[in-house]
Parts: C-alpha cells; sequence; structure tokens
C-alpha cells in the first residue's frame, strides 16, 4: 500500500504526496465577499499541501449561508481568487475552490436580506450566527420546479468563474446539509416533483448539478464531496437501505464522467463507501475527522488499508501551515484555537508559526 508521502497523479494535477487540505470555513472575507490580502497569505502559506480544498464558496449572492463568506459569481470575486491561485501556484502548490450553495443554512441578515432558498420549506434546525447574535433559520421558500435549471446555471457559471480566477479546479458540494444535500436527504427534500420521492429522484439534482458543470470546465477539472448519513443540519438520511440507493443512484450518473475525485465524509471502512469508491472507479480522497482530529497514523492506516487513495484533513492544517513537513520529520505539532476559527483578522489565521521558526 503506498506511503502518504508517496506521489499521486490525479487527471492533470500531480500530488507530491497524498495528504489534502480540507475545506475549512475561515468566515475572513472583504466587502463584497471577496477573498481578502489575508486570504493570499492563508492559502499560500498551506501551499505545500497535495491539494487544497478551499473554504465552501458561494455560486450566487442567494447561496450565501454564514457572514463574510467568499463568493466565485462576480468580477471582483474572479480577482481576489486569482490573486490567491497566483500566490498558492507560485509556492509550488495546487488549489481547487469548493463550491457550496447554502441552500437553507443561512439568514437574510448574512446576505443583504435576499431570500433563502430550498428543496422544501422546512427550516434549519438550530440558529444561525448574524452581526446580531444569533437568529433562528428562517422557512425557506421551496425552488420550483422550472427553477432549477437556473440553480444549475449557477453552480457552471461559478465553476468558469473559478477556471477564469486561474485555480485548478473546483469542487462540487453535496455534503454536510448545504444545498445539494439538502436535495439528497429525505429529511430536507419532501417535493413530489421529478426531484423528490425516491431515491433516484432525490439524487437527479446532484447528477445534473455536477454533469453540467464537469460538461463546462471539463471533468478533469471536478471532483465531488458527499457525506452519507451524516445527519447534519437537519438533512437527515435515517433508513440505511435508502441511503445506499440514494448515493449508489448519485455515483451511479456521475461515473460515467471521469470526474478528478471523490471526496467521503465517512468512515472510510464502511461497506457503503467502499462500494461506492468501486462504483466511482477513480481516486477517493477520505475524510473521516470531522468528529475528531485525523492524526498521521490514522492517515496512514487509511492507506495501508486500502480505503483510499488520499487524506483529507481539517483543523491540523489551520494550525500548522507545514503540516506536510512536520508529519514526515516527526517534529512537534501547533495546537488549533477554536476560538479563532471564525471571523476575526491575522490571529490564528496567518499567524501560526512554521516549524523554521
Amino acid at each position: 500500500m503506498p506511503d502518504l508521502f508517496e506521489p499521486l497523479r490525479i487527471k492533470n494535477w500531480d500530488l507530491p504526496h497524498r495528504l489534502v487540505m480540507a475545506p475549512l470555513t475561515r468566515n475572513r472575507a472583504d466587502a463584497g465577499m471577496v477573498p481578502s490580502d489575508l486570504a493570499v497569505e492563508y492559502y499560500a502559506q498551506r501551499a505545500s499541501a497535495g491539494l487544497i480544498i478551499s473554504e465552501g464558496t458561494q455560486p450566487s449572492a442567494v447561496g450565501q449561508g454564514y457572514l463574510s463568506t467568499p463568493g466565485i459569481h462576480t468580477p471582483e470575486q474572479v480577482e481576489g481568487w486569482r490573486r490567491v491561485a497566483d500566490a498558492v501556484h507560485a509556492a509550488g502548490g495546487r488549489i481547487v475552490i469548493q463550491l457550496m450553495h447554502a441552500g437553507r443554512v443561512a439568514h437574510p441578515d448574512n446576505k443583504d436580506g435576499l431570500e433563502t432558498i430550498a428543496p422544501s420549506a422546512l427550516a434549519a434546525p438550530d440558529q444561525m450566527f448574524t452581526a446580531d447574535g444569533m437568529k433562528p433559520h428562517p422557512v425557506p421558500r421551496a425552488v420550483a420546479t422550472d427553477e432549477i435549471p437556473g440553480l444549475v446555471e449557477e453552480f457552471v457559471h461559478a465553476a468558469r468563474c473559478a477556471v477564469e480566477a486561474g485555480v485548478d479546479g473546483v469542487e462540487v458540494h453535496a455534503a454536510n446539509g448545504y444545498l445539494i444535500h439538502q436535495f439528497l436527504a429525505p429529511g430536507s427534500n419532501q417535493r413530489t416533483d421529478e426531484y423528490g420521492g425516491s431515491p433516484d429522484n432525490r439524487a437527479r439534482f446532484a447528477i445534473e448539478v455536477t454533469r453540467a458543470v464537469a460538461e463546462a470546465i471539463g471533468a478533469e477539472r471536478v471532483g465531488i464531496r458527499i457525506s452519507p448519513a451524516h445527519n447534519i443540519q437537519g438533512a437527515t438520511e435515517t433508513d440505511p437501505d435508502d441511503v445506499e440507493a440514494t448515493y449508489s443512484a448519485l455515483i451511479e450518473g456521475i461515473a460515467p464522467l471521469g470526474l478528478a475525485y471523490l471526496s467521503v465524509l465517512a468512515d472510510p471502512a464502511q461497506d457503503l463507501v467502499q462500494r461506492l469508491r468501486k462504483d466511482f472507479g477513480g481516486v477517493m480522497i477520505a475524510n473521516d475527522g470531522f468528529a475528531e482530529i485525523t492524526t498521521r497514523e490514522k492517515a496512514q492506516d487509511v492507506l495501508d488499508d486500502d480505503l483510499a487513495d488520499a487524506v483529507a484533513v481539517g483543523r491540523l492544517f489551520l494550525a500548522n501551515p507545514d503540516l506536510p513537513r512536520r508529519w514526515q520529520t516527526g517534529a512537534a505539532l501547533n495546537e488549533p484555537d477554536p476560538a479563532t476559527f471564525y471571523g476575526g483578522g491575522a490571529e490564528g489565521y496567518t499567524d501560526y508559526p512554521f516549524l523554521d521558526a
């Protein structure tokens, strides 16, 4: 089995090792939801990752969920991401932008009063942080069937903007309870049209988005992230047979495209995950560290057990911009500070020291 530090070829990308930086929301975008100067520095600092998957980035203004998250749908945002891409490439790295439409996990206060949409008029549970504190998620407007091609086009436009910005590709975010996952999950999708009800119907939107994005910018530039039965943010999937049918339909619909990779947020040892990996037929990135931090030993175990081709790591990359070197040499690690994860300035963002310091 491969070592964590063996190279990996993913379509047109040559990764120097198999350690991927997972997407990490940081809430530090500038006005207009443009990546800031600090974001340029932050991503360039972490260019030694085999592949950087950016923070969730909205494909439209309506698609924004949280405060100060970047977009990739305006000329100004394209320019901001171009600066990020140039800095990462100058440092020898590779970066893809995660396309994340938050759907019902949103609040109008965070996006200049714009509406919130979802597959069904069901509010997300719990509350959303706003500039005025925590507020309940509003009941979203259920999108009409004839609006769905327009939603697909938003993802296509964003993917084209990403290519224009010079990044290496995009990741379609179909996980973690956000819009595409809201279509997949019975707990958030009560539609009675061709996008709801059966597993095939609930998988339809994810397939259409992924196919359209792949056709627009090339499948070799496109990955997809899923989280079967994650049961988060009310996107519940509690029937194992339904979960298997839904995600089997999704993979069957996208496997012929020849995407760059499949990223799975779940225990990679699950039989379902391995069946999906086999049916996908390409590179799989495992991310099993949502509940706990992934260690070097656990990451290597995933490869030793042939459960994935690469491993995504989040919080340790946040605190250790040179994580690959630290893991390879057995050096001590910086500890992530949760108090600085979301929002703010350089503290807890670009000031974590490198090993040389």
